[in-house]
């Protein structure tokens, strides 16, 4: 039995979820690729199944056109998909593994390789799971650089950003937001202790916006810019739990909020700045959180774990 999308056309609130079903029982990262649409309450819509890919959708970003953009990594596949619910694979752009998108003010789009180096730095009591594909022609998985590209893949600029690695050795650029200025880009290598800051225009790396002690077990999951212009960003401590904070222009914490529970590793920008778009990626949750009660106001599960990898809301 072959798999059905029931993807409706994008409503403004529609809640997308990359959340790919986990059933290649030699890969815990791989399976039928899988985009869930909800409405602005969390309430499922349709499912889209996505063509030509095989492990985890993440990235999900809404450009400025309305197209969804999205990524398998493992394939090197970048998707849209337009308002009506169709998928287009762009084939344009580099054998990378890109796992993110921002919007340049000129029509460019910033995009950032998932993967660094390659060397797995996990004890052997805590394996992979899954195998990280080679670029093509090399003998490494990626190195972490960021790409200026037009919207069909044609490079513009490639940028060698820093990376860290992250826990496991081989995160890269994952996270990522541009400032409005369209020439400030910041960034995370997942599970590390920084968050970075790039200047596009000058081509140079710039001060960190945050350096975490690495005796004090922090470690940056993710970033989003809501539709008022406030950073928020999610702090790991597997002693302390996990924190959704809103940050300055400094990278001074000015609020936190304890997240009930661990694995809250993605966000998407909310249409509505008091509103977070949260994801669980040990749970599969999709949640809502109100930033001026500081809780989870709606909640769906998709009832896969270790899958979700990416959120947006279609602003319409």
């Amino acid at each position: 039995m072959t798999n059905e999308s029931t993807i409706q056309p994008f409503a403004a609130g529609d809640i997308f979820a990359g959340c790919t079903v986990l059933n290649n029982p030699d890969d815990d990262h791989a399976g039928d690729g899988r985009i869930i649409q909800f409405d602005s309450d969390l309430n499922e819509k349709g499912v889209l199944w996505t063509e030509g890919t095989t492990h985890l959708i993440g990235g999900l970003r809404f450009g400025p056109d309305g197209t969804l953009w999205a990524f398998d990594s493992a394939t090197f596949s970048v998707l849209n998909i337009d308002t009506n619910g169709k998928q287009t694979t762009i084939a344009g752009f580099p054998k990378k593994s890109f796992s993110n998108i921002c919007f340049a003010p000129d029509g460019t789009v910033i995009i950032g390789e998932h993967l660094v180096g390659n060397e797995i730095k996990l004890p052997p009591e805590r394996p992979l799971g899954t195998t990280l594909p080679l670029m093509p022609g090399s003998d490494v998985f990626g190195e972490g650089h960021t790409f200026r590209c037009k919207p069909d893949g044609t490079v513009v600029q490639e940028y060698a950003t820093e990376t860290h690695g992250g826990m496991p050795g081989f995160l890269g650029v994952n996270s990522t937001v541009l400032k409005a200025d369209g020439k400030t880009f910041i960034y995370l290598s997942e599970l590390g202790n920084r968050v970075f800051q790039y200047d596009l225009e000058a081509d140079q790396q710039l001060d960190d916006l945050i350096t975490y002690a690495p005796d004090s077990k922090n470690m940056a999951m993710c970033l989003v810019y809501q539709p008022d212009g406030q950073l928020l960003h999610i702090r790991a401590n597997f002693k302390e739990g996990f924190f959704l904070h809103k940050l300055d222009e400094d990278g001074n914490s000015t609020e936190q909020w304890p997240m009930p529970g661990p694995g809250w590793a993605a966000m998407g920008t909310s249409i509505d700045a008091n509103i977070a778009l949260l994801g669980n990626f040990f749970t599969g949750a999709v949640a809502k959180f109100d930033l001026s009660k500081g809780e989870i106001v709606a909640q769906a599960e998709t009832n896969v774990e270790r899958s979700l990898a990416g959120i947006a809301q279609y602003p319409g």
